[in-house]
Protein backbone atom coordinates (compact mmCIF):
# COMPACT_ATOMS: atom_id res chain seq x y z
CA UNK A 1 0.00 0.00 0.00
CA UNK A 2 1.21 3.62 -1.04
CA UNK A 3 -0.07 6.80 0.35
CA UNK A 4 1.04 9.81 -1.58
CA UNK A 5 -0.06 13.22 0.10
CA UNK A 6 -0.01 16.81 -1.41
CA UNK A 7 -1.41 19.94 -0.94
CA UNK A 8 1.08 21.62 1.51
CA UNK A 9 2.15 25.32 1.18
CA UNK A 10 2.55 28.74 2.46
CA UNK A 11 0.00 30.63 3.56
CA UNK A 12 -0.26 33.66 5.81
CA UNK A 13 -2.24 33.22 9.47
CA UNK A 14 -5.87 32.62 9.30
CA UNK A 15 -5.88 31.04 5.72
CA UNK A 16 -6.70 27.86 4.40
CA UNK A 17 -5.46 24.97 2.97
CA UNK A 18 -6.74 21.31 1.76
CA UNK A 19 -4.45 18.47 2.13
CA UNK A 20 -5.10 15.11 -0.14
CA UNK A 21 -3.53 11.30 0.68
CA UNK A 22 -4.51 9.29 -2.01
CA UNK A 23 -3.92 5.81 -1.37
CA UNK A 24 -2.42 3.08 -4.04
CA UNK A 25 -5.10 0.19 -3.28
CA UNK A 26 -8.56 -0.03 -2.11
CA UNK A 27 -8.75 0.80 1.20
CA UNK A 28 -10.91 -2.05 3.38
CA UNK A 29 -13.89 -1.10 5.60
CA UNK A 30 -11.34 -2.21 9.01
CA UNK A 31 -8.77 0.35 8.22
CA UNK A 32 -8.35 3.54 10.14
CA UNK A 33 -6.87 6.79 8.44
CA UNK A 34 -4.80 9.41 10.15
CA UNK A 35 -3.18 12.51 9.86
CA UNK A 36 0.01 13.44 12.10
CA UNK A 37 2.14 16.49 11.51
CA UNK A 38 5.60 17.18 13.13
CA UNK A 39 7.95 20.11 13.61
CA UNK A 40 11.61 20.61 13.76
CA UNK A 41 12.76 19.29 17.22
CA UNK A 42 9.55 18.27 18.08
CA UNK A 43 7.82 14.55 17.79
CA UNK A 44 5.13 13.41 15.52
CA UNK A 45 1.82 14.38 16.67
CA UNK A 46 -1.75 13.55 15.49
CA UNK A 47 -3.87 15.81 14.10
CA UNK A 48 -6.94 13.65 12.84
CA UNK A 49 -8.23 10.52 11.79
CA UNK A 50 -11.48 8.75 11.08
CA UNK A 51 -12.59 4.88 10.76
CA UNK A 52 -12.97 4.01 6.71
CA UNK A 53 -16.16 1.86 7.44
CA UNK A 54 -17.84 4.28 10.08
CA UNK A 55 -16.48 7.22 8.82
CA UNK A 56 -16.53 8.61 13.08
CA UNK A 57 -13.57 11.05 13.16
CA UNK A 58 -10.85 11.87 15.73
CA UNK A 59 -9.35 15.44 16.53
CA UNK A 60 -6.49 16.82 18.81
CA UNK A 61 -8.19 19.10 20.58
CA UNK A 62 -6.31 22.34 18.94
CA UNK A 63 -7.32 21.68 15.86
CA UNK A 64 -11.06 21.11 16.56
CA UNK A 65 -13.34 23.37 14.76
CA UNK A 66 -10.82 24.32 12.55
CA UNK A 67 -9.94 20.89 10.85
CA UNK A 68 -11.74 18.49 9.15
CA UNK A 69 -11.22 14.99 7.94
CA UNK A 70 -13.10 13.24 5.57
CA UNK A 71 -12.95 10.34 3.08
CA UNK A 72 -14.15 9.85 -0.92
CA UNK A 73 -14.46 6.01 -0.79
CA UNK A 74 -14.59 6.48 -5.10
CA UNK A 75 -11.43 8.65 -5.20
CA UNK A 76 -10.09 6.36 -2.28
CA UNK A 77 -8.48 9.57 -0.68
CA UNK A 78 -9.12 10.88 2.61
CA UNK A 79 -8.64 14.80 2.80
CA UNK A 80 -7.85 17.19 5.47
CA UNK A 81 -8.97 20.74 5.60
CA UNK A 82 -7.37 23.03 7.70
CA UNK A 83 -9.53 26.69 7.77
CA UNK A 84 -8.05 29.74 10.51
CA UNK A 85 -4.19 28.28 10.26
CA UNK A 86 -1.92 29.31 13.02
CA UNK A 87 1.64 29.44 12.81
CA UNK A 88 1.97 27.00 15.22
CA UNK A 89 0.12 24.61 12.67
CA UNK A 90 3.37 25.04 10.61
CA UNK A 91 4.79 21.18 10.21
CA UNK A 92 5.54 18.53 8.06
CA UNK A 93 1.72 16.55 7.47
CA UNK A 94 2.12 12.77 7.02
CA UNK A 95 -1.02 10.80 6.03
CA UNK A 96 -1.46 7.11 7.24
CA UNK A 97 -3.37 4.06 6.70
CA UNK A 98 -3.98 1.17 9.71
CA UNK A 99 -5.26 -1.86 9.69
CA UNK A 100 -7.66 -3.04 12.42
CA UNK A 101 -7.23 0.07 14.93
CA UNK A 102 -9.76 0.57 17.79
CA UNK A 103 -8.67 2.56 20.32
CA UNK A 104 -5.30 3.31 19.16
CA UNK A 105 -6.26 5.43 16.40
CA UNK A 106 -4.40 8.52 17.99
CA UNK A 107 -1.70 6.78 18.68
CA UNK A 108 1.42 7.06 15.17
CA UNK A 109 2.82 2.93 16.35
CA UNK A 110 -0.67 1.72 15.20
CA UNK A 111 -0.31 2.48 11.73
CA UNK A 112 1.31 0.18 9.18
CA UNK A 113 1.84 2.73 5.99
CA UNK A 114 2.70 6.24 5.69
CA UNK A 115 2.61 8.77 2.91
CA UNK A 116 5.98 10.92 2.30
CA UNK A 117 4.96 14.11 3.80
CA UNK A 118 4.10 17.61 2.89
CA UNK A 119 5.43 20.59 3.96
CA UNK A 120 2.58 23.14 5.70
CA UNK A 121 3.83 26.72 6.69
CA UNK A 122 1.98 29.14 8.58
CA UNK A 123 3.28 33.03 8.06
CA UNK A 124 2.43 35.49 11.20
Amino acid sequence: VQLQASGGGLVQAGGSLKLSCAVSERISSNYGMGWFRQSPGKEREFVAALRWNSGHTFYLDSVKGRFTISRDRAKNTVDLQMNSLKPEDTAVYYCAAGRNILSTIRSASSYNYWGQGTLVTVSS
